[in-house]
């Protein structure tokens, strides 16, 4: 996964000395977002990951990106070239995310909530690489765009080592039913209302938080800004992966509703809170952003799990992959107007609207506490 968030990373020094407006800026990274929907339901429709081995899906997918990627260093930054070479990046990561979802819940039922919230884990640890990369390189930008391909490339001829649990099923092409199911099954309904809140807000804080830093950093004076910018994002990503691990631990024992509705109330506060003290000491706002970057992704992998548990086994397939490209597709909104809304209303404003999401979703989720399905 380290290639997706690798031109929002490296995104000043990439840009420096080049005119461009926020539509490209924003294009850099909701692009990938696009191309991630696109090559989900592409896969999905097609049953491929039920026709060939998932492992050699993501060897093949991972390998792509990583070439899509390296081919930001010879292509004008932030043209149109870029822009399709970041949308084909993410078509090829709908290879690798989503069918090894298809792998890791393969090796149990009774752990849903562990498993999936281990491949989350990976998922987020490995979306903070480009920032530590970028970090690394200072400003060539061009290196740690290289490096990253390279992992990308490494990483999907490991999975070729990874086995098929004994739970390891095939699961149907995408079904239309699932469209109905999805809105009048009040459960699922709710688990989809909760997941569009909780992405509402993740992906537009993954890909901007550099940015986010870096102009409070430079707003208070900081030196070095750009460079402390980018390790806080580092840290505010990838920290937030053992929890992932801990928050999947926790939902098979108290339930999955309850530990998203904790992590949307942390990650509530802290964007309202990380708001207020924008431009204020860099101690205190790199805490903060390193705090709500842990909050924000725990409850990532319940909201897939519980889809699960209430679905028709028939349709469990169909219905998680209309999940992921309704969230997907939302994402590629607010990661385009983050940019445009920061230079029109300012970061403050921007961060305390990105609120409204985990707001919404803890109203979601609510009556999907084990309680209260039981009295139901």
């Amino acid at each position: 996964m380290n290639p997706w968030f690798m031109a929002n990373a490296v995104l000043p020094d990439m840009l420096r000395g080049v005119t461009v407006d926020g539509l490209q800026v924003g294009l850099l990274g909701s692009a990938v977002q696009a191309g991630f929907v696109a090559g989900a339901l592409a896969i999905a429709i097609t049953g491929l990951a039920d026709r060939r081995d998932p492992r050699v899906i993501i060897c093949v997918a991972a390998i792509l990106a990583g070439v899509f990627n390296a081919g930001l260093v010879v292509v004008p930054p932030a043209g149109a070239e870029a822009i399709t070479l970041r949308f084909l990046t993410g078509v090829c990561l709908a290879g690798v995310y989503p069918v090894g979802m298809k792998i890791a819940v393969g090796w149990g039922t009774a752990n849903r909530g562990l498993l999936v919230g281990l491949l989350v884990a990976g998922l987020t640890a490995g979306k903070s690489g480009p920032y530590l990369l970028a970090f690394i390189g200072g400003a060539d930008w061009r290196l740690a765009v290289l490096a990253s391909s390279a992992i990308a490339v490494i990483g999907g001829f490991a999975v070729l080592a990874t086995g098929l649990g004994p739970a390891h099923r095939t699961a149907p092409r995408f079904d239309p039913r699932a469209i109905v199911i999805a809105w009048t099954d009040r459960r699922i309904r709710g688990a989809y209302l909760g997941y569009f809140g909780h992405m509402w807000e993740l992906f537009a804080f993954w890909a901007w938080v550099g940015a986010i830093a870096t102009a409070s950093f430079t707003a208070f004076g900081a030196e070095s800004a750009v460079g402390l910018g980018k390790f806080t994002a580092f840290l505010a990503v990838f920290l937030g992966a053992p929890v992932c691990v801990v928050a999947g631990l926790y939902a098979d024992r108290i339930g999955k509703a309850e530990v998203t509705i904790v992590s949307l109330v942390a990650s509530c506060l802290l964007g309202l809170m990380t708001a207020l003290a924008f431009g204020g000491p860099l101690w205190v706002v790199m805490l903060l952003l390193i705090l709500w970057g842990i909050a924000i992704i725990p409850d990532s992998a319940q909201y897939s799990a519980l889809v699960a548990d209430f679905s028709p086994p028939e349709l469990s397939g169909s219905l998680l992959t209309l999940q992921t490209a309704l969230g997907f597709t939302l994402t590629i909104f607010t990661v385009q107007a983050v940019p445009l809304a920061a230079a029109a209303l300012g970061w403050p404003l921007v961060l305390a609207l990105l609120a409204i999401g985990p707001a919404l979703g803890i109203l979601a989720m609510l009556p999907l506490r084990r309680r209260a399905v039981a009295t139901d």
